[in-house]
């Protein structure tokens, strides 16, 4: 079961009263915008800024009827209006305005304030990735390719991994926000008919957004693709990570474990178990945001100048997504900064093979020593094979080889078992991953 969420405040911007908050800034910002270019009285901007609301019910009531919900917001902010003695005000409301110029240049508010969240977010994450890495930095652990042993490795350099990934979402998430950072305020097909660029120009500038250069009724739709694909990578990197963990736990490797509470239970049935349940849930709800992919590059094409297509999807896949993402990055934050890391398991696991692990290097020693690397391939591997099979000393028969010995003495065949050779370049990988420009 997923944990309550304890950080309310994405949820609130994708709630409906914030929604319908945000499309007021947008009519208040138009009409501002438009005293300053002498289309609207002074007067009547100056109610619609001190007098305009609205209630929930009462645009759920109107919008039964009509059937259309900008409608129903603007009837009943008028209707607001008209009670409070203003009412001739408010005829100056949604002035020269067409519906998506509200909902589209709205939305950007939300998912301005949601990206700042997000943001937060990563920088959080980064940090923890980054402490993790650098405390276990020298912590040796047995480095897997398809599932198998390879060669050895450190659990901080997994770690720096991660962290390098991450800014590069980083990045990528930062320069998606700032492209939906933008508003349009250009009518019902995008040409201005009404209101002029330079209102636009005005509106978006007092909401903090950019005006979009080109639209058709509606921003392109390839914006909100974009940001969302953005988030499906972060939730893949999520995923990567949560996944990790959950084989590092298995009982056979228990390398790693999430945390896990003194009070916390594993099963109803079998009362040993510990499961890594949150990494489960951050790799089971990372496939929902990169599902909610495919459906924003669904919305890219719209017919002629617009249709409404795109809106019901978005009225699920943008809160989704968001909401979904800062509680992942909240949730592996908390992961990684409580990660019972097993380092005595991690040196028991890499010695499991007794040797096994250093074939490459005996196999290039080998070859360097005047051996042909077909015949050093040869016998390195069948003892290899010998030593997978029967669970032997891999070293201590290549120790016992003539044909080994012919080429290496003890002193060369220690170094092609050395660890410090193996690792030696794990401080010019963290300088290059934590000290980059």
């Amino acid at each position: 079961m997923i944990e309550r969420y304890t950080r309310p405040a994405m949820g609130a911007i994708w709630s409906e009263q914030n929604k319908y908050q945000c499309w007021l800034e947008v009519e208040l910002a138009a009409a501002d915008a438009l005293v300053e270019l002498g289309e609207v009285p002074t007067a009547a901007a100056a109610d619609l800024r001190s007098h305009a609301g609205f209630t929930l019910a009462r645009i759920h009531e109107i919008e039964r009827e009509v059937r259309h919900d900008v409608i129903a917001f603007t009837t009943a902010v008028a209707e607001q209006m008209k009670a409070k003695s203003v009412g001739e005000s408010s005829r100056w409301l949604h002035y020269g305005l067409t519906s998506n110029d509200v909902v589209d240049t709205a939305q950007a508010l939300q998912l301005k304030g949601a990206s700042r969240i997000i943001s937060d977010g990563l920088a959080k994450l980064l940090g923890d990735l980054r402490e993790s890495a650098f405390r276990y930095k020298h912590t040796l652990q047995i480095g897997r390719t398809h599932g198998i042993h390879a060669e050895p490795i450190t659990f901080g350099l997994k770690v720096a991994i991660w962290y390098d990934e991450f800014r590069r979402h980083q990045v990528r998430f930062a320069a998606a926000a700032e492209e939906m950072r933008v508003g349009k305020i250009s009518g019902a097909v995008g040409t201005f008919a009404h209101i002029g660029p330079e209102a636009e120009e005005k509106i978006c500038t007092r909401l903090g957004l950019k005006a979009a250069p080109v639209t058709s009724q509606v921003l392109s739709r390839d914006l909100h693709a974009n940001y969302v694909a953005v988030l499906a990578g972060i939730a893949g990197s999520l995923d990567k990570i949560a996944l990790e963990i959950r084989h590092l736990q298995r009982t056979e490797v228990r390398e790693a474990e999430e945390p896990f509470s003194a009070g916390q239970k594993g099963s109803s049935a079998m009362p040993h178990k510990r499961n890594p349940v949150t990494c489960e849930q951050i790799s089971g709800l990372a496939r929902v945001v990169r599902a909610n992919a495919q459906a924003a590059f669904e919305n890219v094409p719209l017919w002629h100048e617009r249709d409404i297509s795109h809106s019901s999807v978005e009225r699920i896949i943008l809160p989704d997504s968001t909401i979904l993402i800062d509680y992942l990055l909240n949730k592996t934050s908390w992961l990684i900064s409580g990660l019972q890391v097993k380092e005595a398991r991690m040196r028991r696991n890499f010695d499991l093979t007794r040797g096994l692990v250093f074939s490459g290097q005996l196999l290039l020693d080998l070859a360097a020593a005047g051996m042909l690397r077909e015949d050093a391939y040869r016998l390195v591997q069948s003892h290899a094979m010998k030593a997978w099979e029967e669970e032997g000393d891999f070293r201590a028969a290549i120790a016992n080889e003539p044909r080994v010995s012919e080429y290496l003495d003890a002193e060369q065949l220690e170094a092609s078992f050395s660890l410090t050779r193996q690792l030696r370049h794990v401080d010019d990988i963290f300088e290059r991953v934590f000290n980059k420009t």
